[in-house]
């Protein structure tokens, strides 16, 4: 089990300071809600929940010592949502065989401000992964996008990321997705 770590933060030639946080339910809730309530979040999986139902859920996720969520922030305004898992410790750990250094990340990049910004998301994944790979116990990052949201497996395969079989969680049926640490060094 893991314990969430504390607020961090870079600057990116070009881009500007990313900072990454853990989310506060009370805090975060409003703009939390806005987001995966949005069509472009459809494979989020919350687009009818309501405002105190995805504070519940993410006071929930606050509880947990395996499970966490993080907000990205550009400049100090809030860009994307983050979250992070144990495989063996969340459903997606019964469809494949966890490996000993598994992690596990989902992710959610906010709506643009005035239009698409080539390689935006990319700078935010690889912040991100930079973030989680801090840890040396964290061997091989795994992702599990609904299968049927190719945006998301390109920006991964793009990361580095190795596709693996389909599987079919309670929620959805997923692609499962493979970075590792050594691979992702190179």
């Amino acid at each position: 089990m893991t314990t969430a770590p504390t607020s961090t933060s870079c600057r990116v030639d070009g881009f500007g300071e990313v900072s990454i946080r853990p989310v506060d339910p009370d805090r975060d809730v409003v703009v939390i809600h806005d987001w995966v309530t949005r069509e472009r979040s459809r494979f989020w999986g919350m687009r009818d929940a309501s405002r105190e139902r995805v504070r519940e859920i993410y006071a929930y996720l606050d509880s947990l010592t395996t499970h966490h969520a993080y907000l990205l922030h550009r400049d100090g305004r809030p860009v994307a949502l983050f979250q992070t898992y144990e495989p063996a410790a969340d459903p997606v750990g019964r469809c494949y065989d966890v490996r000993p250094g598994d992690f596990g990340i989902h992710l959610l990049i906010g709506p643009p401000d005035g239009g698409a910004e080539p390689g935006f998301t990319g700078v935010l994944l690889d912040v991100f992964l930079a973030f989680v790979l801090a840890d040396p116990t964290r061997l091989r990052i795994v992702a599990e996008p609904d299968a049927r949201n190719a945006r998301a497996i390109d920006r991964l395969v793009r990361a580095g990321f190795v596709p693996g079989p389909e599987i079919d969680l309670p929620e959805k049926r997923a692609r499962l997705l493979f970075l590792d640490r050594a691979a992702r060094a190179r």
